[in-house]
């Protein structure tokens, strides 16, 4: 999966830096203490030793399940549960909660050290389990299989044209696909290097692009507060004007910071499409039209199709239906649970729960969440990404969220959640939304609120608003 051999940085977290060729070492010496164990959890803090641990597990062809750091007590023991780690790898000094005192701890060091190579396991081998959010009963674990792993890195850097020369820089989770998988282990596969921020910084993140960092990975609220300050912060928009290639992935991009960045540095975000199970399927390519909205087309050997609800496939242009997807990049089970495995697939294809549809040149875009983006009112449906762009288009909308809620005459009723960034009276945003929309798409209700619920990746908790 990894040549590991060479003199070109592979990991930079703050002054801390690893080769290739060092992080082999490491890493291999890891895996030789590691290897013939059934399964082991690392605790995945921002830190170089987090990515030794999972290089090294992949190396072993030990299974390895990513935590969050952030993790709450019941949900760790959950996972700790269902997974049955047989130890826990760690960063020396890293407090680790009682929830995982009945797992042995390991701590990864940067010794490094000789070993033998290790004869790879078969691409249908499972590599990391990494738990959902879990919005619907406990987090379920994706079995994702070393195929799918090497399959997607392959495909985005087809894509995006990702090279040995590129130095990624980016300041994301190291417990999720995003941050882990496309963040981690994508350059390393490369053989470029991660420049890791640790925190989000406008700052570091200028200094980084202004020195030889080439491509910037983020989700919406990062990019959110680039759109917010670029245009009266020179030094930042020169230095996004330098990078290479601007991705921006784990939800949906407004179409106003899309816009605001572009007038200020010349450069257009890049989206695509992915999620736990199924890595990524669609994307923006580096060579073609960046399209405001758009995540882009199937990645090569990714199949996509959209269907009705009632699984008839919709192949016209501009019809809404859930997204379904097959191909090498899919997971191959939910740990321990035959029933939601069989429950996720229609012959053969994800069933991924997102509704989208297609331009006629063939990109696609995700109007939202079928349990919780598509609202049924009026007899029409009707996507929440859509009004929320429209209310991000009013100057006094800082952030929003629209949702539905149960109503005896319409079936549900539109409710937009504001932050506002100044005072504005409601009446004033329905009809906004009223004009640049339909009437029917207007909200019925808006709630101001100081903050939306968001997880560790960015994305609003819909399901927390309102409780």
């Amino acid at each position: 999966m990894f040549a590991l051999s060479s003199d070109r940085v592979a990991l930079r977290f703050g002054d801390r830096v690893l080769t290739h060729a060092e992080l082999g070492s490491c890493a291999g010496a890891l895996a030789g203490q590691l290897s013939g164990l059934p399964r082991v959890a690392i605790w995945a803090t921002p830190t170089i030793e987090t990515c030794v641990a999972v290089v090294a597990a992949l190396l072993a062809g030990v299974p390895a399940v990513p935590l969050n750091p952030k993790v709450g007590e019941r949900e760790l023991a959950h996972i700790v549960a269902d997974s049955a780690p047989a130890q826990v790898l760690a960063a020396p000094g890293a407090s680790l909660p009682t929830g995982l005192d009945s797992v042995p701890r390991r701590d990864v060091t940067l010794d490094g050290g000789t070993f033998e190579p290790f004869v790879g396991p078969d691409d249908e081998a499972p590599a990391l389990i990494v738990y959902t959010s879990g919005t619907t009963g406990s987090p379920k674990g994706v079995v994702l299989p070393r195929r799918a792993l090497v399959s997607t890195l392959d495909a985005v850097a087809e894509a995006w044209q990702w090279t040995s020369d590129d130095v990624l820089v980016h300041a994301l989770p190291l417990f999720h696909v995003h941050g882990l998988i496309l963040g981690v282990l994508g350059p390393l596969r490369r053989g470029g290097t991660l420049w890791h921020l640790g925190k989000f910084s406008t700052t570091e993140l200028a200094r980084a692009l202004d020195g030889d960092a080439t491509m910037m990975f983020g989700v919406p609220t990062m990019y959110h507060r680039i759109a917010e300050e670029v245009g009266s912060n020179t030094g930042l928009s020169a230095a996004l004007g330098k990078a290479r290639l601007l991705v921006s992935g784990s939800a949906a991009l407004p179409v106003r910071d899309h816009e605001r960045i572009a007038a200020a540095t010349g450069q257009r975000v890049v989206e695509r499409y992915g999620m736990t199970e199924t890595l990524m399927n669609t994307s923006v390519r580096a060579d073609a039209e960046r399209r405001p909205g758009a995540v882009g087309v199937p990645l090569p050997g990714v199949e996509v199709r959209l269907v009705d609800d009632h699984g008839g496939v919709l192949d016209e242009p501009g019809a809404v239906g859930e997204i379904q997807v097959r191909g090498p990049n899919l997971f191959t089970e939910y740990l321990n649970r035959p029933d939601a495995t069989a429950e996720a697939f229609a012959d053969g294809w994800f069933r991924t729960g997102d509704v989208g549809t297609r331009d006629p040149d063939g990109y696609y875009r995700i109007v939202g969440r079928k349990a919780t983006d598509i609202i049924k009112s009026g007899g029409y449906k009707i996507g929440a990404g859509e009004i929320e762009n429209a209310l991000l288009e009013h100057p006094a909308v800082a952030e929003v969220a629209v949702t539905g809620e149960p109503d005896d005459d319409l079936g549900e009723r539109i409710i937009a959640w504001v932050v506002p960034a100044r005072e504005v009276p409601a009446q004033e945003l329905v009809d906004h939304v009223a004009r640049l929309l339909t009437p029917h798409k207007r909200p019925r209700v808006v709630r101001f609120v100081e903050s939306l619920p968001r997880n560790d990746m960015g994305k609003v908790m819909k399901r927390a608003l309102g409780t």
